[in-house]
Order: C-alpha cells, then sequence, then structure tokens
C-alpha cells in the first residue's frame, strides 16, 4: 500500500471471509438468510427451523423440525453450574448481558468433550447453547424480581418457553409467534464485529463455547449492541403524539441524531424494519403489557420520517431496526436492560453457523497490522 493510500480503519471494506450465511445489500435493502429473503424467511420458519438452515444448509423437513423442537427442548434447562453463576451474578447486580456472557462459559462443563470441533460436536454444540441462552435470560428476569427460576416446559417453542420462563404465565401465541420471528430476523448479519469474533476465536481450532463466549463480549459494546433502549427514553420523553414533532424539530435544531432512524449499512428502509413493522401491526390484537407506549410509537413513527425527510433531504433516514427491537419487546413486558441479550440469544444461531463455517475451513485469521511507533530506543536515553 503506497504512503498515498487511505487506509481502511477497522477493516472497513476489507472482505474477511466468504460465507454461505448471510448477504447484506445496504444499497438495495435487501437481507438474504441462507438463500432466502428475509420476508420470505421471517414469520414462515421458526427460529428452530432459520437455526437449523444455518447449520446445515437447508431447512428441515417436518420430521427434522420434530427431532429439532425435541432435541433442544430437552437442553434447555440450566446445569447447577451455570445456574448458580446466575444466581451470583443477580447478587452482584451483573447486567442480563454480562450475566449471559459468565454462564455461557460455564456450559463446556456439561459437554462430554469440550474440545471436540468435529462437525457433529459442533453441531450439538449448537443446539445445547441456543436451547439454554434463552434460559439464562429468563432466570435473571426471575432473579432479579426476587422470584425464584421456572423449570421449562417441552411442550412450547423455544420463544414461547421463554415468555413463560420469565412472567410464571400461559404466553399469548401472538406476543411469542412476535418475539420468535424478531430472533429470526436477528439471527445473522453478515461479517458483524461479534461474528468476526467468533470466527476468529473458531479459526484458532478453538471450540464452539468459547467461540459464543467471546461473541457475547462484543456483543456487549454498545457500538454493536445497538441501541433499542435509547428508542424508549426517547418516547418518554416525547410523552404524546402531538408533542412529537416539536420535540423531534427541536433535538435536530440541536444537532442530535434521533434514535432508531437510519442506517450506517443500508441507504433504504432496513429490511429488518420492514419484518419488524409487520409483526408490530399483528401484536395490536395481542395481550400487550404496555399498550400505550406501544400506540404511542407506531403514531410517532410517520411523523419522525416526514420531519427527517425535510430537514434531511436525500438522507433517507428510515425507521430502523432498534426501533422496531423496542418497540416488540417492551410491549411484552420486557424490560430495555434485556434487549441486547435477548437479541444475542437470536444472534447465537448465527454466531454457531460461523464457526461451523470457520471451522470447516480450517485457515487461522491471521492480519497483519502497520507499525507507527517509534523506532531506535535505548534504555537510559
Amino acid at each position: 500500500m503506497s504512503e498515498s493510500t487511505p487506509r481502511p480503519r477497522g477493516l472497513d471494506g476489507v472482505v474477511a471471509a466468504q460465507t454461505r450465511m448471510s448477504l447484506v445489500d445496504g444499497q438495495n435493502g435487501r437481507l438474504v438468510i441462507g438463500g432466502y429473503e428475509l420476508k420470505e424467511l421471517a414469520g414462515h420458519a421458526t427460529f428452530e427451523q432459520a437455526a437449523h438452515l444455518l447449520w446445515t444448509g437447508k431447512l428441515p423437513s417436518a420430521g427434522e423440525t420434530a427431532a429439532l423442537d425435541r432435541d433442544m427442548s430437552a437442553l434447555r434447562a440450566l446445569p447447577p453450574a451455570a445456574l448458580a453463576i446466575v444466581r451470583e451474578a443477580v447478587a452482584k447486580g451483573a447486567p442480563p448481558i454480562d450475566t449471559l456472557r459468565m454462564a455461557a462459559s460455564a456450559l463446556s462443563l456439561d459437554l462430554a468433550n469440550p474440545n471436540d470441533i468435529s462437525p457433529a460436536a459442533d453441531l450439538a454444540a449448537a443446539n445445547m447453547l441456543v436451547a439454554r441462552f434463552p434460559t439464562v435470560v429468563a432466570t435473571w428476569i426471575r432473579l432479579r424480581a426476587g422470584q425464584e427460576p421456572i423449570a421449562p416446559r417441552a411442550d412450547l417453542s423455544l420463544a414461547a418457553n421463554f415468555l413463560y420462563m420469565a412472567t410464571g404465565k400461559e404466553p399469548d401465541p401472538v406476543a411469542a409467534k412476535a418475539l420468535d420471528t424478531y430472533w429470526v430476523t436477528v439471527i445473522d448479519h453478515g461479517m458483524n464485529a461479534s461474528t468476526f469474533t467468533a470466527r476468529v476465536i473458531a479459526s484458532t481450532r478453538s471450540d464452539m463455547v468459547s467461540a459464543l463466549t467471546g461473541a457475547i463480549g462484543a456483543l456487549k459494546g454498545p457500538l454493536h449492541g445497538g441501541a433499542p433502549g435509547p428508542v424508549l427514553d426517547m418516547l418518554m420523553e416525547i410523552r404524546t403524539a402531538e408533542n412529537c414533532e416539536p420535540w423531534v424539530r427541536a433535538k435536530l435544531a440541536a444537532g442530535e441524531r434521533i434514535m432508531g432512524f437510519g442506517h450506517r449499512v443500508y441507504k433504504v428502509r432496513d429490511p429488518r424494519a420492514e419484518v419488524l413493522s409487520a409483526v408490530a401491526g399483528e401484536m395490536t390484537g395481542a395481550q400487550l403489557e404496555d399498550r400505550s407506549l406501544f400506540d404511542l410509537a407506531r403514531a410517532c413513527e410517520t411523523t419522525i420520517v416526514r420531519v427527517l425527510d425535510e430537514a434531511k433531504p436525500g438522507r433517507n433516514l428510515r425507521t430502523n431496526v432498534e426501533f422496531f427491537t423496542a418497540l416488540v419487546l417492551q410491549s411484552l413486558g420486557l424490560k430495555p436492560e434485556t434487549f441486547v441479550a435477548l437479541f444475542a440469544c437470536g444472534r447465537a444461531a448465527g454466531w454457531a453457523a460461523h464457526v461451523i463455517e470457520q471451522h470447516a475451513e480450517d485457515h487461522l485469521i491471521r492480519p497483519k497490522s502497520e507499525y507507527v511507533g517509534p523506532v531506535g530506543l535505548t534504555i537510559g536515553s
């Protein structure tokens, strides 16, 4: 690279791997997951089926779906070591994403050979981790509320079981489908920071549990984990639909960003927002925990898009996945502090798929660095 050639920061624009997991087309607003357009997959295939698609390259048959559901439901309960970590983490005030990272690392104790990275071992570990991540988060929610954890139910889907374990109530089918669709929507998204982290770890021939534990650490950072919590803070400030337009105009005049609108990759509307917008529409008939904030968000969306078009013409700042994540998850009675960990529950299936793919490639990821420090120093000079 010549002295005049700009150097990409953070590997921006550098192709780090070839993958069959997902295609992110920011210019045209497309997200393809395992060969399927997102809108074709989310809401039509369950999260468990979408995970199988990424892990094996095809959607499961009816018989394979039944076996997958049966196998994953049998794995949901936490082993004593992981449960003890969750209890200690809650007692010490650790947030859900940190609790998930600590509990995830302990799950290797439940594997006969945690260092086995054969295809069969990877698939078994992927099933176990994806089955138990929601249990960790649900257990955190119960313990944080001063209640004892609830045992998982084998007759419910992963999403419905999470809602049951978190609330102790029979899950509303519409709410369970909404969470399931959300997890499918965020299951994979190109070579993002946490996925790259998982692949780097896997490229050393390290194991599935280590790779996903590292990915959780990368997701925790606020530059990657998203901002669905601040979206709710914004709505709480707005308070009423009538106050939305003057509030947005005042924020723009002050040079502040409107949370939940615009995206670094997508130059048109985020396709994940399209899917979750439809989910939010379907949820109008569900028994929602916070109907008033849900209705306010739906009312404000159109106003905010219109004002952004007027204030920043040509920028095409459309509603993004963070806005609808906040809208969907809060309406299920879930708190913003759990949102990043719930995102991890969905993305874990994609992380695991990338680990399987990287193990099959069996090539160490080892980029070069450019030294820019001093040379020729001597001790005592």
